[in-house]
């Protein structure tokens, strides 16, 4: 005589719960790895070909790995000891915030995520918004094989990342040092993702910066191709800043000279309108007030819903040009044989010296090739004579003198159609849109309201004006800032 078992409804529950854990974990958890894997890998076969600069085996070593050798390093548990000492806490309290640390710093690199998703969204976001043009690549075909490549690259907008990304992955997957304003989800997972690895750029926690340091090392060590902005921020007024040594001499302190060599590729980025301008402009008036999260994320909504208008009504344009160029390959090997020193022999002082005269020499071959483009070309003019009304053929004849100057100067003028003209009305037309320059009874005259924004697109090519140039040399030479 058989008899009927009851559950109660909620142990049926768990036990159905149970039951597809067990089938997701032991049937479809394997297969989905496998097809992930497959994947990637049909990827790396495809884009390993055609690059450049090939993705060192480093990068794609998993994360956890890197993580426990990061902690393992000497120097890190080095630091952990120094802390425990300097601070009289437990051991595993301590280790436990360098395992942070850790986690926080190291990427996640996904090959698929980095050519498929990443590269599609860089490429879309960059061609919706400006005419995007590469202009000239001075040499890196000519970069050894083996070479650990870092691009350096002044720091404009954080269109920056997508910008470059977009231009340089035919050539070689970049890993960034990102802050930590891209540590919100979902930007967080996608950022790791794509190699970039996270930085908290005001630390001043030793073993925070032990950590960092190693990772750079380990990464640089390894081959890893990076992107890095000396100036360690967004120019607020325009013009370059000095450069900030931290991540520099990271790459520098541990650089041997007969082995694999280290070569800078000098990187020049401008934009006929940058999408931050005026929230940065905001930050060198003291007196203002710097708005909160809340009312910061309603100002970006009104922005995307005025253009969303505009594209409703077709009158939207794009933001003008951007445009990137790639400078000559500085080898440091070449650079340190050349004065005739190993930083890894030197006092932590000179080598410091050492590394703000390579920032300095750096900062001067990104400053060359950064292009001149027409909405920087205009302000210039307008910038310089302030109150002064033109007429459009007086304009355009101080343009094109502008033009001839800078371009004898060996700067990269970016010409759009190699038709001068057309590029005046490009950049007039734009800051006439915005309202900087005022139209009035045909004549041209700079809105005397919007005279920080005419300053902030002259002063990207400032530095490829005589007297500018060579006061804002000695700038940067004599202050550099500290190391991070």
């Amino acid at each position: 005589m058989s008899e009927s078992v009851s559950l109660p409804l909620w142990l049926a529950a768990v036990v159905f719960v149970l039951a597809a854990v067990a089938l997701v974990e032991r049937f479809l958890a394997p297969g989905v790895k496998w097809l992930v894997r497959r994947r990637v890998t049909r990827v790396l076969d495809e884009v390993d070909a055609r690059l450049s600069i090939r993705i060192q085996p480093f990068k794609l070593t998993k994360r956890q790995v890197l993580v426990d050798r990061l902690l393992n390093d000497p120097a890190v548990l080095e630091a952990v000891e120094a802390t425990i000492r300097e601070e009289n806490l437990p051991r595993d309290r301590v280790f436990a915030r360098a395992a942070t640390y850790a986690e926080e710093i190291v990427p996640a690199f996904n090959a698929y995520v980095y050519f498929r998703v990443g590269y599609w969204i860089a490429r879309q976001a960059a061609r919706a918004l400006y005419r995007v043009r590469l202009g000239a690549d001075e040499g890196l075909a000519a970069v050894p094989e083996g070479a650990t490549v870092v691009f350096l690259m002044n720091h404009r907008s954080n269109m920056d990342y997508v910008l470059v990304s977009y231009l340089v992955a035919e050539k070689t997957a970049l890993s960034y040092a990102v802050g930590e304003w891209a540590r919100v989800w979902p930007l967080q997972t996608l950022f790791r993702a794509m190699g970039a690895y996270f930085i908290r750029r005001d630390s001043r926690s030793p073993l925070y910066r032990k950590v960092l340091e190693r990772y750079v090392g380990m990464a640089t060590a390894g081959g890893v191709t990076q992107a890095v902005y000396p100036e360690g921020g967004l120019s607020r007024d325009g013009r370059l800043r000095p450069p900030r040594l931290g991540i520099l001499d990271y790459m520098v302190r541990s650089f041997d000279p007969a082995g694999r060599d280290l070569v800078f590729v000098p990187v020049g980025l401008n934009y006929d309108r940058v999408l931050e301008d005026r929230t940065l402009l905001r930050d060198l008036d003291p007196s203002a007030v710097k708005p909160g999260a809340a009312r910061a994320a309603l100002s970006t909504l009104a922005f995307t819903g005025k253009n969303l208008l505009l594209i409703v009504r077709n009158r939207w344009r794009r933001f003008g040009y951007a445009c990137v160029h790639l400078g000559t390959p500085v080898s440091l090997a070449a650079w340190v044989k050349g004065r005739g020193f190993d930083p890894r022999s030197l006092p932590a002082e000179e080598r410091k010296v050492r590394v703000a005269d390579l920032a300095a020499d750096l900062m001067s071959a990104i400053a060359r090739v950064i292009p001149v483009l027409p909405v920087p070309l205009v302000a210039t003019v307008f910038s310089r004579e302030p109150v002064r009304a033109f007429t459009e053929l007086e304009l355009k004849t101080e343009v094109l003198r502008l033009a001839a100057e800078l371009a004898a100067r060996g700067a990269r003028v970016h010409v759009p159609r190699r038709d001068l003209e057309y590029a005046l009305t490009v950049g007039l037309r734009m800051l006439v849109l915005r309202h900087a320059v005022l139209e009035e009874d045909g004549l041209l005259r700079a809105s005397p309201e919007e005279r920080l924004l005419l300053d902030y697109y002259a002063g990207s090519v400032a530095h490829l004006l005589p007297a500018v140039a060579e006061a804002r040399s000695a700038e940067m030479t004599a202050n550099p800032a500290p190391a991070a």
